[in-house]
C-alpha cells in the first residue's frame, strides 16, 4: 500500500508531521496515475512534473511557515473538467472547448488552493455533464476500476474513478441530477451533494444553473466531510451562494444515531430495484437499527414525475448556458465556413457531441412559443410541489435513505444505446437536486459480480450534519475496501 492508499487526512498529518514530504505525495499521485491511467482514462489534463514539484515546494515552505494549518495541506487532488483553472486547460471535455485555457480559477478550487492542497490534473466527465457513463466524454470513455468492461457511472465518472483507483487523495466533482453520488456508487466511494447554494458555483461551467452543485469525492465519511468545510463559503459572486451561520462539517463525526428518526421511502424499493442492491440496502438499514436509530417506511409522493421534469428544465437550462459555445469568443471554431450563420452553425455542429446535441434540441423545443407553458411551467410546478413533498417527509423523518441507482455499474456501450435507460438510471438521485436537498452516498458492499453497491442518505435542507453523521456512524460498522487495480 502505497500513500495514495491513505485517505487524506492520513496523508495531510503524516505531512504535518513531517513524515512525508509534500513533493512525496505528489510524486506518489503522478506514480499511481502512470501505472493505470492507460487503461481507466480518468484524466483529461494531468500538470507537468514541473509545474506539480513547484506547487508542492510553494506548499512546503507555507506549512513550515504557518500558513497551511488546515488538514488537507499538501494533499493531492484531482479537479472535474468544468471547473475553470486559471491557466489549466478546461475542457467539459467537449471537442467546442478542447483548446480553452480560463483567465480565473472556480471559487472552490481556490478555496482548495488556499487551504494548500495541491492539484493534480482534471477529471474525465460526461460532455458538459450530460450522462451518467462518462462515455459521452470527446476525450473516451471512463473505465470502472474494480471491472474495466463496465462503466463507472457519471457525469463525474473520471473524478469517482481517480479517488477509487487511487490516483489522488480526494477529488471535486458536481452534481446536477445525482452526478457524483451515482459515481460513487459504482465506484465504491464517498460522495457528498450539498445543500444547493452552500459551495460557490462561480468558475463551474454551467449545464443547470438549478441544479448543479460542487461537492467533494473520496475514501471516507471523514474525508468528505473536511473537504467540504474547506470548499463551502459564502460568495458574491454567485448570486445564488447562500451565507450560512454553521460550516463546520467535521463536528458531525460522531458515532451515535440514537434516536435518529429515519425514513425507507416505499416508492423507491418497488420494482426496478436490483435484488442484491435492496439488500444491500435493508442490511444498513439494520446496522442503523441495531446502533438505536428509529427506522420507518413511509410514503413519498410525487417521485414518479422527478425524471420527466428533471429532463425539461435541466435541458432547458442548458439549451439556454450552452448558446454561449458558438466559435466567436473562445473554444473551437469551424475551419471552413461561408459567413457568420455558417460558422456558427458549422461549429457547433462539429464542437458538440450527440448527447449535447440531444439535450440542447429538447430544451430548445420545451422553451419555444407554444410549449413553454405546456413543458417548462408544468416543471417548474412539479419542481415545486416534490420539494413540498420533501418538506413534509422531514417534519418526521431526520434522514431518509435510499438507493444511488437501481442497479450495479453496467457494462460500457449498453447505455449509450438506449438514452432512455439512461435517463431513468437517475430516478433515486434527481429529486435532491430538483429539491435543493443535501446527499451523500456511502459504499455498502458488492454484488454477485464483485461491482460495488452505494446507500444514499438525504436530509432537510441545509442538514448536511445529520447525513454525514448516519453515514459515519454506519461507516464504523465496515471497512474502505480497495478496488481490484488498486491491488
Amino acid at each position: 500500500m502505497g500513500l495514495m492508499s491513505l485517505t487524506a487526512i492520513q496523508l495531510g498529518n503524516k505531512i504535518k508531521s513531517g513524515e512525508v514530504s509534500v513533493s512525496e505525495a505528489a510524486e506518489a499521485a503522478l506514480n499511481d496515475i502512470n501505472k493505470v491511467e492507460g487503461t481507466i482514462n480518468s484524466y483529461v489534463t494531468v500538470l507537468s512534473e514541473d509545474d506539480i514539484k513547484k506547487r508542492a515546494k510553494e506548499v512546503q515552505e507555507g506549512i513550515k511557515n504557518g500558513i497551511y494549518t488546515g488538514p488537507l495541506a499538501g494533499v493531492p487532488v484531482a479537479i472535474k473538467d468544468n471547473m475553470c483553472t486559471e491557466g489549466i486547460l478546461t475542457t467539459c471535455s467537449s471537442k467546442i472547448l478542447n483548446n480553452f485555457v480560463p483567465t480565473y480559477t472556480a471559487e472552490a478550487v481556490l478555496n482548495l488552493n488556499k487551504a494548500g492542497a495541491v492539484i493534480i490534473g482534471k477529471t474525465n466527465m460526461d460532455e458538459f455533464a450530460m450522462g451518467s457513463t462518462t462515455e459521452t466524454s470527446y476525450y473516451g470513455a471512463t473505465r470502472n476500476p474494480w471491472n474495466t468492461e463496465h462503466v463507472p457511472g457519471g457525469s463525474s465518472g473520471g473524478t469517482c474513478t481517480a479517488v477509487a483507483a487511487e490516483e489522488c487523495s480526494f477529488a471535486l466533482g458536481s452534481d446536477t441530477g445525482g452526478s457524483i453520488r451515482q459515481p460513487c456508487s459504482f465506484c465504491g466511494v464517498t460522495g457528498i451533494k450539498p445543500t444547493y447554494g452552500t459551495v460557490s458555483r462561480y468558475g463551474l461551467i454551467a449545464y443547470g444553473s438549478s441544479l448543479d452543485q460542487i461537492g467533494p469525492v473520496a475514501k471516507d465519511v471523514a474525508d468528505c466531510a473536511a473537504i467540504l468545510e474547506t470548499i463551502a463559503s459564502y460568495d458574491p459572486k454567485d448570486s445564488t451562494s447562500v451565507k450560512r451561520d454553521d460550516y463546520d462539517f467535521t463536528s458531525a463525526l460522531v458515532d451515535d444515531v440514537k434516536g435518529m428518526r429515519i425514513g425507507i421511502p416505499k416508492e423507491y424499493f418497488g420494482d426496478g430495484l436490483n435484488e442484491e442492491v435492496k439488500t444491500a440496502i435493508f442490511k444498513v438499514v439494520d446496522v442503523l437499527k441495531e446502533k438505536g436509530a428509529v427506522v420507518s417506511e413511509f410514503d413519498l409522493g410525487l417521485v414518479t414525475y422527478a425524471i420527466p421534469a428533471y429532463y425539461v428544465i435541466a435541458s432547458a437550462e442548458a439549451s439556454s448556458n450552452l448558446a454561449r459555445f458558438d466559435g466567436v469568443k473562445y473554444g473551437y471554431r469551424a475551419e471552413e465556413y461561408n459567413g457568420l450563420h455558417n460558422m456558427l452553425k458549422k461549429t457547433r455542429s462539429e464542437g458538440f457531441g450527440p448527447e449535447v446535441k440531444r439535450r440542447i434540441m429538447l430544451g430548445s423545443f420545451v422553451l419555444s412559443s407554444g410549449y413553454y407553458d405546456a413543458y417548462y411551467i408544468k416543471a417548474l410546478r412539479t419542481k415545486a410541489l416534490i420539494k413540498r413533498e420533501f418538506d413534509k417527509a422531514f417534519e418526521n423523518y431526520d434522514v431518509i435513505i435510499a438507493p444511488a441507482s437501481p442497479d450495479t455499474a453496467p457494462k460500457l456501450g449498453e447505455s449509450l444505446s438506449d438514452p432512455i435507460k439512461m435517463y431513468l438510471g437517475d430516478i433515486y438521485t434527481i429529486s435532491a437536486n430538483l429539491a435543493g436537498l443535501p446527499g451523500i452516498t456511502v459504499p455498502c458492499g458488492t454484488d454477485s459480480k464483485g461491482l460495488p453497491i452505494g446507500v444514499q442518505m438525504l436530509g432537510d435542507c441545509f442538514s448536511e450534519k445529520k447525513i454525514i453523521q448516519t453515514a459515519y456512524s454506519y461507516e464504523q460498522s465496515r471497512e474502505y475496501v480497495r478496488c481490484s487495480i488498486c491491488e
